[in-house]
């Protein structure tokens, strides 16, 4: 929400005013001196929305405050022009509204369109967060990354790598909506505080690396891709077995980790639905998108997103480092998921990531059943892994 800052008013009184931390205050508005305020400079107050009141008879600015429980002097900082003692039937007057409730449906078919348009929703009710094009899929569509908190500790957590398991989507999304809601209202997730989760944690999402695979399953070919595309799938129109991206490889097998191990037993030797790790590693721009913000934020600690199974895989070839096996048990502790530690697979991202980095990287398996996993499971994978998100940045 925004509003213009009035003579002799600051941020602190702000704060105060809408019951919103400072600090959240602070970092939605970067470009503004907290020392050096200027009268009708623009501020944006996290957590909260106007919306438009039409004055009725007998309304009063005590009565509008009180209904809603918020503060008079609120009500006139949206309405700086305002007589508080001259309100005309008719009239419209603008209300701030503190945000309680989800933006995020993650319970649908969540395709590219649903996370632009959630993710716009996001940054505009809470500007502490931001959002940046770190690069473009095939068919030239957004890999958007979300920034949130000013910890030291870097937490990446990315979903959708692959196609058919876009519910990973949905679930992280709403996920970041509940965390979002969570900060400015000052509430607890799971009896967890997570103001001091934000204040610890630098956290990065790439909510879905594969939207041309997704907005495949989901939505089918574009016209003028729809002959290529039904040949790769063996002339087949049906596409929820789709893991691959748009150009027929699997991105998840894209990755410098004992590469060709992986492309020399992988049954696939052409782009396909699914398992064909590419003609070389890093051939994607999906995968160089992703090898590049690994190689740039140099993450303390990587969680990829998938489905299926209730299990998560944490070693690789002995390069994982050993905190990684304290927040496996925790993970399983908080989830219920197996924690496996050794998997007969290369070319993974986490696979990636464990042997550059040395760092803690998990690939988590998400529900059970085949995939596409059904909506009907959505409330419990959600219940399941909340938790684990949180043990994410707590650990």
């Amino acid at each position: 929400m925004e509003i213009k800052l009035r003579p002799g008013d600051t941020l602190w009184y702000y704060s105060q005013l809408f019951m919103v931390p400072l600090n959240l205050i602070l970092d939605s508005n970067p470009s503004v001196n907290p020392n050096k305020l200027a009268v009708s400079e623009t501020i944006q107050i996290p957590g909260f929305e106007s919306q438009v009141h039409q004055i009725k008879q007998g309304d009063t600015l005590w009565k509008i405050a009180g209904a809603r429980n918020i503060s008079i002097d609120s009500i006139l900082l949206l309405n700086q022009q305002l007589n508080p003692n001259q309100l005309k039937i008719g009239e419209e007057i603008l209300i701030p509204n503190r945000i309680v409730g989800r933006f995020v449906q993650g319970k649908k078919k969540y395709d590219y369109t649903s996370l632009q348009s959630d993710m716009n929703r996001l940054i505009k009710a809470f500007p502490f967060i931001k959002k940046e094009t770190i690069g473009k899929s095939v068919l030239g569509k957004n890999l958007d990354e979300i920034r949130i908190g000013k910890g030291k500790k870097k937490v990446h957590i990315n979903a959708s790598f692959h196609a058919n398991e876009w519910i990973t989507t949905g679930i992280l999304m709403t996920f970041l909506n509940d965390f979002l809601l969570s900060l400015t209202n000052g509430t607890t997730m799971r009896n967890v505080r997570t103001m001091p989760l934000y204040q610890g944690t630098d956290l990065s999402l790439v909510p879905m690396v594969n939207p041309d695979g997704v907005d495949l399953v989901l939505n089918g070919p574009l016209e003028k891709e729809k002959e290529k595309i039904i040949s790769i799938n063996e002339g087949s129109s049906d596409f929820t077995g789709w893991k691959a991206n748009i150009r027929g490889v699997d991105l998840n097998n894209q990755f410098p980790a004992n590469w060709e191990i992986e492309k020399e037993r992988k049954e696939p030797k052409a782009p396909a639905p699914r398992d064909y790790p590419g003609d070389s590693p890093l051939s994607e721009p999906e995968s160089q998108v992703m090898a590049n913000i690994v190689e740039k934020e140099k993450f303390d600690r990587l969680v990829a997103l998938h489905t299926q199974g209730k299990e998560f895989y944490w070693g690789y070839e002995g390069m994982e480092p050993e905190e990684s096996r304290a927040i496996a048990e925790e993970f399983s502790r908080v989830s219920g998921y197996k924690a496996i530690q050794n998997v007969d697979s290369h070319a993974g991202y986490k696979d990636w990531f464990i042997q550059e980095l040395r760092k803690p990287g998990f690939t988590i398996e998400l529900g059970k059943g085949i995939n596409p996993l059904p909506l009907s499971q959505f409330n419990e994978i959600y219940q399941e892994t909340t938790g684990l998100f949180l043990a994410s940045l707590y650990m």
